[in-house]
This record gives C-alpha cells, sequence and structure tokens, in this order.
C-alpha cells in the first residue's frame, strides 16, 4: 500500500471520528480464523490513528465461543469488541445484551451491506452487528485428480455422488484422501455440516411441536452415511478436524474433495497452497433433496452493553467492516483475499476476475434461505443451526455425539439417541414442549 493513501486513511477525521481526547484499551475477542488474523495485523493502522490501543483474544472457534457466551450472559463485562454470528446476533440482541450499530455514520454506507447479511444481524429491525465477512457453503474439488480419473463434477452433486468420487479418488499410500468434512465437535463445527446433511435426507432438527427429531431416519442415514464416508475415505483423526485443520489438509493437497465454507476459497489461492491452479467448485450436495443443503453464516464484530468504551469502540467495528478496509486488505494482501460475501462494492470486476469463485459464493449466500431451512415444515429459522437461546446446549452436546460415533467410541443409533434425549430434556425445561 502506497504510503500516502495508508496517511491519508489514518488521518481522515472524516472516517475516524474526531480523535479521543484521552486514549482507550478495546479488548476484543476474535477468532483464529485467517481473515481475522489479517485484521489483527491492519488494526495497527487504526491504533495509529485514533490513539488508541487493542487488547487482542485470538481463540479457537469452539473455545471463543464459550467464553463470549458466558461474559454476556453473565454481564461480566470483560470485552468491549466480540466476534459472534448469525446465531446469537439477534437473540443477544432481543435480549438488550448488545448495542445497536445503526449510527456509524452515512459515510459508512448501510446500503452497500448485502440485504440479506443486514437482515441476519438485526433484530426488531435494529442491526446489532456489522459484518466482517459473510459466506454459505459449497464443494470444493481438484479437477486435477477429477481429470486423471475420468470423473466430472456435476454442478449439482448428490453425497452418493461424492461418496463413489471418493472411493475413486482415495490413496491412503500417498495420504491423499477422497474427502475432507468437519469432524470436530460444536454446533458451529461438525454440526455445521452434520445438519446440512440431515436437511438434504429430508430431516429436521424439530417438528411443529417442538419435539426434536434426532432419531428419525433421515437423522440415522444422514449421519451413519457420514460416518461411513470419513471412516473408508476420510483422513485419520477426523474427529478432531474443524474448519481451520481441513482447510490446512486441501490446500496442502491431502484432499480430493472438501465440502465447507465459501470463505475458504480466497485462502486456498495463498502462496502456501499447493492447489491453487487446480481448484474446482459445486453447490452443496443434496441427496433426497435439496432444500437445505447450503449453509448461510455471518463472523461479525459487535459491542457488549456492558463495555464503558463505546466510543472508541464503535470506531473500530466502523473501520474493520468498511469499504475502506476491503479495499485495504486488497492492496496489502491481493484483491482475492478481500472479505467476501458482505458489500456490493466488494465485487468489481478485478475481484470477479482475480477470484474464480466469487460469483458462486455469492450465489451461495444468497440462495441460502434461514425461513425455510428444510423440506418439509418447521417451527424455527436457520439452516445449519435453530435460532433458540437453547440450541447452543443442544448442538454441542448432539455434536459432541456425533464426533464420538465418528471416532468408534459409540454407535450412530447410540449417539442420535443421546442427543436427542439431551434435547429433549433442555426443550421440555425450557417449556418448549407442553
Amino acid at each position: 500500500m502506497k504510503f500516502s493513501r495508508m496517511l491519508a486513511l489514518s488521518c481522515s477525521t472524516a472516517f475516524f471520528g474526531t480523535l479521543a481526547a484521552q486514549a482507550e484499551t478495546l479488548t476484543i475477542a476474535t477468532v483464529n480464523n485467517d481473515d481475522m488474523i489479517v485484521m489483527q495485523k491492519l488494526s495497527e493502522q487504526w491504533e495509529q490513528a485514533t490513539g488508541n490501543d487493542l487488547n487482542w483474544v485470538v481463540l479457537e472457534e469452539n473455545v471463543l465461543r464459550q467464553r463470549v457466551t458466558t461474559d454476556i450472559a453473565t454481564r461480566g463485562g470483560q470485552f468491549d469488541i466480540i466476534t459472534i454470528g448469525a446465531l446469537e446476533t439477534p437473540i443477544w440482541g432481543k435480549s438488550g445484551w448488545l448495542t445497536p450499530l445503526d449510527d456509524l455514520g452515512e459515510d459508512y454506507d448501510y446500503e452497500d451491506i448485502f440485504e440479506a447479511v443486514r437482515s441476519g444481524l438485526s433484530a426488531d429491525g435494529k442491526l446489532y452487528a456489522v459484518p466482517f465477512y459473510a459466506e454459505g457453503s459449497f464443494t470444493m474439488y481438484r479437477t486435477d485428480l477429477f481429470e486423471q480419473a475420468g470423473l466430472t463434477m456435476p454442478e449439482q452433486p448428490t453425497w452418493t455422488q461424492i461418496r463413489e468420487f471418493a472411493e475413486k479418488l482415495t490413496d491412503k499410500s500417498k495420504e491423499q484422501y477422497g474427502i475432507c468434512l468437519r469432524g470436530k465437535p460444536g454446533w458451529g463445527e461438525n454440526m455445521a455440516l452434520i445438519t446440512l446433511m440431515a436437511n438434504v435426507w429430508g430431516g429436521t432438527w424439530f417438528d411443529m411441536d417442538w419435539k426434536p427429531q434426532l432419531t428419525s431416519q433421515p437423522w440415522n442415514d444422514a449421519v451413519s452415511y457420514y460416518v461411513d464416508l470419513m471412516n473408508n475415505f476420510g483422513p485419520p483423526g477426523a474427529s478432531a478436524n474443524g474448519f481451520n485443520e481441513n482447510q490446512a489438509l486441501f490446500s496442502s493437497g491431502h484432499c480430493a474433495m472438501w465440502v465447507d465454507a465459501t470463505s475458504a476459497a480466497g485462502r486456498l489461492y495463498g502462496d502456501t497452497s499447493k492447489v491453487a491452479d487446480v481448484l474446482g467448485y459445486a453447490k452443496g450436495p443434496g441427496e433426497v433433496t435439496n432444500i437445505g443443503n447450503g449453509w448461510f453464516w455471518a463472523w461479525a464484530l459487535a459491542i457488549p452493553e456492558t463495555s464503558t468504551k463505546k466510543d472508541a469502540a464503535r470506531s473500530f467495528v466502523k473501520w474493520a467492516t468498511s469499504k475502506d478496509y476491503v479495499k485495504l486488505v486488497a492492496e496489502t494482501g491481493g484483491v482475492v483475499t478481500s472479505p467476501p460475501g458482505t458489500r456490493a462494492s466488494t465485487y468489481t470486476d478485478a475481484y470477479l476476475e482475480a477470484a474464480p469463485f466469487a460469483a458462486m459464493t455469492l450465489k451461495a449466500i444468497e440462495m441460502a434461505d434461514p425461513s425455510k431451512p428444510t423440506r418439509d415444515p418447521v417451527p424455527y429459522t436457520g439452516i445449519s443451526y435453530v435460532i433458540i437461546p437453547e440450541y447452543q446446549g443442544i448442538g454441542t452436546f448432539a455434536g459432541q455425539a456425533v464426533a464420538g460415533a465418528l471416532a468408534g467410541q459409540t454407535s450412530v443409533e447410540d449417539a442420535l439417541k443421546s442427543a436427542e434425549a439431551n434435547a429433549t430434556r433442555i426443550m421440555t425445561q425450557a417449556g418448549y414442549i407442553k
């Protein structure tokens, strides 16, 4: 980035607002994803421009969620800025735990943020978090391996086809695995994927009376398929692999296919990736139905209501999610690394040309409909999760049970019985089940 532009961005009082009379130290909790690590590095410019300092708490995804949830629910006040998503934001905003973020100024250009993303981070018409990046999910695959094997990936594959491909593309003597999928337990880790699989086998988390359906035939079919697929054609120790671990496996050439977040694509074109020139993309797999085969998610920045440094916190979240920040990332790391899925202005001709995945990732986000997550009617919204306060506990327990089945510690049937019993107990205690 040219020094003149850095100076202009750093010193623009129109962008940063009036510099604080007294410097603040803000504590920010975020996830250890690549995009957030870039944000941490670039944030020195905001610190220099405002005189404020950032105390970074960078955590693995499951740990971040646990720490932030505990702090926000107990009003602990440990953090001034938190990284949360499209599940927590509307619930916590409605509960009065978050500071509304509708007042960042006309220059922030709210209309530039995709409507689906704004809606997913709002409650009762108010925006409670601003999006750092948004994502859908899709199928990534190695075009070179498919060509060598004489295989063709359809635009809309089924999980049955995915298994056929995985079998033909697995060569364990080369540490080449037909497929890598999330196995690490957590409502936002393995259960994000498992829920999509249950959706397309025709399953639901709950029926219209809020009774858990985890022992239904669709769930049994989906999880049995998943365990068989991963044990035969996945990498060893898959129950420990989440998003970051699978990204490392895929980018280093160990996976023929990977079904996961569209946000991963930009990082697969980095300098350390061994597959940058052989990447192909398809829609998320379907099976009995295609409804609910792709998720919607947004990692976003929010300010807890307990923060005593809200003005400085607003300044940072505005900077880190602005159009100028997207440009800054493009200029320092390459346009392909721009935070995806949030702003229309990101999708310039230069970005679309540099990022072959851009159009498909945007379509995946636009096609995901949290209001219709499953084939059959359900009382909830959310595709790869259920937007109710109780879901974090229910989903985490289910994730642990499924990971146990994947690791061979229990049967699929017993894992699902245990998960359903836990869900039934929680939903009854919460008054959903009469």
